[in-house]
């Protein structure tokens, strides 16, 4: 706590990740400017150091949404200046992974968060989806060219021309969550992804997001890069040479 004042976000560090949590009990987890604020710091770190990173929230609640009481008295200016938009930019082009851990509901700005994730993980209670033309604006912040990219166009149509919310099992079968755990076992399985991308080689790790992330028309050829500078690396030899050793036991 600062000067009295509760951060959104706890964070814990660890060696080859952070979990980042969202923390504001009074408002269901709304992402308010301060939110904003603490992501922006986090990807100062994240890109600096790159780890995996976990994002969750509290109390059973990933994030419910943009703060209403902000955007409310939101202009055209502030649309413009896109404040959500970039902060969710700057999660999804981390450098390593990120696992969003979705228990609850996330909903407009709260599911953009997710959609920003390169994993979301999810429990029989969550509910996500972008409501936002209920309330005379459009989901602005990643949804209308992230959720195609993830469920395919015409189901993005479907959720974002309705506002309808998925629960855990269509999520699961749309593709828009990879997983479903019990709420009390949802941050164990997020750790044994984290585990299972600690476990590789980082900089591999990294060039197949960058490559993931790469518009279409960059395919083969970044890919091709990628894994040149790859193939140039010890870490290519000893690892292949530590596989032929096992095979051969």
């Amino acid at each position: 706590m600062t000067d009295g004042i509760r951060p959104p976000f706890r964070l814990e560090r660890g060696a080859d990740r952070v979990v980042a949590i969202l923390d504001r009990p009074g408002t269901r987890n709304a992402i308010d400017l301060a939110a904003v604020d603490a992501l922006h710091a986090l990807c100062i770190e994240l890109e600096q150091d790159p780890k995996t990173l976990i994002l969750a929230g509290e109390g059973g609640v990933f994030a419910s949404g943009a703060d209403i009481g902000q955007l409310r008295d939101r202009r055209a200016a502030d649309a413009r200046e896109g404040i959500n938009t970039h902060a969710f930019a700057r999660i999804a082009a981390l450098p390593m992974p990120v696992i969003a851990a979705v228990d609850g509901y996330a909903l407009g700005g709260g599911a953009e968060l997710a959609y920003a994730a390169d994993i979301r993980l999810g429990t029989p209670r969550t509910r996500i989806g972008n409501p936002e033309t209920g309330l005379a604006i459009i989901a602005a912040a990643g949804a209308t060219w992230r959720l195609p990219r993830i469920v395919g166009h015409s189901r993005a149509a479907e959720l974002l021309l309705t506002g309808r919310i998925l629960d855990a099992d269509e999520a699961l079968a749309w593709g828009l969550l990879s997983s479903v755990h019990d709420p009390e076992d949802l941050l164990a399985a997020a750790h044994a992804l984290a585990d299972r991308i600690a476990a590789n080689d980082a900089l591999a790790t990294r060039h197949t997001k960058t490559a993931l992330h790469a518009p279409p028309d960059a395919h083969p050829r970044i890919d091709l890069e990628l894994q040149a500078e790859l193939f140039e690396r010890p870490e290519k030899h000893e690892r292949m040479t530590a596989f032929l050793e096992r095979r051969t036991r």
